[in-house]
């Protein structure tokens, strides 16, 4: 046994050292013994020694050429997770910094959600912060998750099917955009396999067939290149390289073809010494055989935002089959296969600073816009174009390159330029030639935006728009510039709401009054008090009742039916140590199960239950004697009345297709207010039959997606 660990070093080391010839065995060794004693007696699912783990994340780092902090911090990535070292020793014996790398990939694990989706989206906020303090954090974590993928069989089935596809939603496209291929194909190859099985290893089967068929055409093609390139004296490497299996199998599915009908299986790779010698092989290549028109992509001069750079063409070979031949020198083949690793290799006693490496430059943007947004399903899908998306490269005026998210608009492209051009766009030019601003811009384009003084962000915009940079801004002026007018439009509001009730307003709406009721509904000031109920969330309605401390008419004008059906309700909570005790849900909150909940006893009318978050609390907390606890005791079937209110702007169809949503969440409405106040805005209210929390949300986040919709939020209680 210590024979083999001690073999397994030496590979280790050997690996190292084949790229870092300085490299410090003796803190390699040290972390290798260090995890090694710590995961003692510990076991994977598969049976094997838990340390196997750890040292397969150590070389698949090593493969990558990563700096000795990077290796150190892979053998030792699980150690305060799951062993008993303490964060003070593993400082104590390799510093400060792999110290933040371990405790930096520790922490993406321990994220507790309500839901599996929501668990996603808060992990890659996480990560992408992580990434921005340091990027060998998310490195490990690939390479955590690679070698997981590698024993996937080792589970249960489904778990199986659930890690996989959590690593094509996630984890590829993470690989992908850090320009790490080799991990990507990967991970999409196995995650495939593990998918759908049946059509993987058909197409394993199917693809050797049609390999073994044409190896004798690409060893032909090969040959012919050599000769070519020897005649002019250039050295060269050549490679057939077969296309990985996801990637056939998307294309498949994308262009609607059988496997017969696709014939670039191989990728014919051209590596040279030199930029100047791939435009030469280029010129050779097109001189031999006719290339395809629309399928020649130069990533030299223009490469893409994952640093990949190299020349793709496709031409007709000598039997009339297509090749795609790539050709790169050999550091951008260094760079294609490491993607941001090969840019991360520290040197001794230098520090990177958080976010000086130019070459994740994004991820600056994204900590910036990805801090704004709270919706995991926004988040989420905002990600997933930064992330997925195919680029392209399109010019300013003067010639500047710009790369942007396939689908971008010149609304996107102005942003790209400077948040003031995006602000005070109204119209684009394209290669000349006047365009909407929802034109989706084609490799090439030449644009110019068209500015005004005068002009604005439209809501409309966040309809198009692709880039995550462009969203925030728009979403952060909208937002804005809506704060003057949510102030007016609450005072207005508050004001024709009293005189319902009050015939001298100033009574009632003096200065110490309303500051009074801003604090209770959690706001600063009487301004933020009018905005809120301007915005949609607080109605006035609500303001009224506490200003006057009588029930404004609008709450006496819901169904009589659920009103009494949620008063005589015991259903769902339980008082605790007490049976047979009248139970009643506050109407001032609405509380369903998910909601922490406080109950009161009242005089003569048993147990008010009230959402702990209920400004009523604060006031019946004085009387600490009648508090009792309560519990959720619910049913599925069970449904509670909960009121939401939408803020929207009036556009065709907008209360339809909120109730056609409803629908598809099969979510009954028990009562809906709608009315239309200035500049075109709309505000619904809607008294909804909902299960427990997690069902409210999403319904929320539905809702959320509307056309038209600026906000959703449950009322805020009385």
């Amino acid at each position: 046994m210590k024979g083999g660990a001690a073999l397994d070093l030496q590979q280790l080391l050997k690996r190292i050292l084949s790229y870092y010839p300085a490299a410090n065995a003796e803190l390699i060794e040290k972390a290798y013994r260090f995890s090694e004693r710590a995961h003692q007696g510990q076991s994977r699912e598969s049976g094997a020694p838990y340390f196997e783990h750890p040292y397969e994340v150590a070389l698949i780092l090593a493969d990558l050429e990563l700096d000795m902090e990077t290796i150190v911090a892979g053998l030792l990535h699980d150690v305060l997770e799951d062993t008993a070292v303490t964060r003070e020793e593993l400082q104590e014996n390799f510093g400060s910094t792999v110290l933040m790398l371990v405790d930096g990939v520790t922490k993406l694990e321990k994220l507790p959600f309500r839901d599996r989706f929501e668990h996603q989206a808060e992990n890659m906020r996480k990560m992408i912060f992580a990434m921005a303090e340091d990027v060998r954090v998310i490195l490990i974590k690939l390479a955590d998750r690679l070698h997981n993928m590698r024993t996937l069989r080792h589970v249960s089935p489904a778990r199986q099917v659930l890690i996989a596809q959590e690593t094509l939603d996630i984890f590829a496209p993470l690989a992908h955009r850090l320009g790490i291929w080799k991990i990507k194909f990967e991970m999409e190859d196995l995650a495939f396999r593990h998918i759908n099985p049946d059509e993987y290893y058909r197409l394993v089967t199917e693809i050797d067939r049609k390999r073994q068929e044409r190896e004798g055409d690409l060893r032909e093609v090969m040959g012919i290149i050599m000769e070519r390139l020897a005649e002019v004296e250039m050295s060269c490497d050549i490679q057939g390289r077969p296309k990985h299996l996801y990637s056939i199998y998307q294309k498949m599915q994308k262009q609607h073809k059988d496997l017969d009908e696709i014939y670039d299986l191989m990728a014919i790779r051209v590596i040279v010494e030199n930029v100047r010698e791939c435009y030469a092989v280029l010129g050779i290549v097109h001189a031999i055989w006719k290339p395809i028109p629309g399928r020649f992509k130069d990533y030299i001069a223009v490469p893409k935002s994952n640093l990949y750079q190299s020349l793709h063409t496709t031409v007709v070979g000598p039997h009339g089959e297509p090749y795609e031949i790539q050709i790169r020198t050999w550091e951008m083949h260094h760079v294609a296969e490491r993607g941001v690793a090969a840019h991360w290799r520290y040197k001794e006693g230098y520090t990177r600073k958080s976010g000086d490496d130019a070459k994740v430059g994004w991820l600056r943007e994204a900590v910036e816009w990805l801090q704004e947004m709270k919706d995991p399903q926004e988040f989420m899908d905002t990600l997933k174009i930064d992330l997925f998306a195919d680029e392209v490269f399109v010019f300013t005026p003067k010639g500047d390159v710009k790369s942007l998210p396939n689908g971008a608009t010149p609304v996107d492209f102005a942003f790209e330029i400077h948040t003031d051009v995006g602000l005070k766009s109204f119209g684009a030019k394209v290669n000349g030639r006047i365009v909407p601003l929802n034109y989706k811009l084609k490799n090439g384009d030449f644009v110019e935006i068209l500015t005004s003084k005068t002009a604005n962000p439209t809501q409309d915009w966040l309809n198009y728009v692709k880039t995550s940079k462009a969203r925030s801004k728009i979403r952060s002026w909208l937002k804005e510039e809506q704060k003057e007018e949510n102030l007016h439009r609450g005072r207005e509001l508050l004001e024709r709401e009293l005189r319902k009730t009050v015939a001298d307003l100033k009574t009632v709406m003096n200065e110490t009054n309303l500051q009074k009721t801003a604090r209770k509904y959690g706001v600063g000031t009487p301004d933020e008090l009018f905005s809120s109920v301007g915005s949609g969330r607080i109605t006035a309605a609500q303001v009224v009742q506490k200003l006057t401390g009588q029930e404004p008419p609008e709450r006496r004008k819901l169904p009589e039916v659920s009103q009494k059906k949620r008063r005589e309700s015991t259903r769902g909570v339980e008082v605790k140590g007490v049976d047979n005790l009248l139970v009643r849900f506050s109407k001032c909150c609405n509380p369903v199960p998910g909601d922490e909940i406080i109950g009161y006893i009242t005089r003569g009318r048993g147990v008010s239950v009230h959402r702990a978050d209920c400004p009523n609390v604060a006031s019946l907390s004085m009387d600490a004697g009648r508090q009792i606890e309560v519990l959720w005791n619910a049913d599925e079937t069970d449904s509670y009345q909960v009121e939401v209110e939408i803020e929207g702007f009036d556009c065709p169809n907008f209360l339809s297709n909120i109730m056609n949503t409803l629908s598809e969440r099969k979510t009954s409405v028990e009562a809906v207010t709608a009315r239309t106040v200035k500049h075109g805005s709309v505000n619904v209210q809607l008294v909804l039959d909902i299960h427990d929390v997690a069902h409210l949300n999403d319904v929320m986040r539905a809702l959320r997606q509307v056309n038209g919709v600026l906000g959703v939020h449950r009322a805020s209680p009385n």
